[in-house]
């Protein structure tokens, strides 16, 4: 039969020192340890914000308007003025 392997005790365990660190003062030191040791992914730079494109005229708004005219009469659809107008400022990116 093989013999058991048991771990080696030291004689003399060290007692307990006093000027040791409290059990939450190590578990925040391996915290902080743990996230200067592990490198994260390096992030992309932060993309400044996409400044607003400048309004456009109303010359090209009521030219994106009379092409969604001519596209509804030419389709047959119904609509009015109006919604060609309120559509051509959606399709230029103009929120109201």
């Amino acid at each position: 039969m093989a013999a058991k392997k048991t771990a080696k005790k030291s004689p003399d365990p060290a007692p307990a020192a006093a000027d040791a660190p409290a059990p939450t003062a190590k578990k925040a030191a391996k915290k902080a340890a743990r996230k200067t040791a592990t490198p994260k992914a390096a992030k992309a730079p932060k993309a400044e914000p996409a400044k607003p494109s400048p309004k456009p005229s109303a010359d090209a708004i009521a030219r994106a308007a009379y092409l969604n005219y001519r596209r509804r009469v030419e389709q047959g659809l119904p609509g009015d003025s109006h919604g060609d107008w309120l559509e051509a400022e959606r399709q230029l990116g103009i929120s109201r």
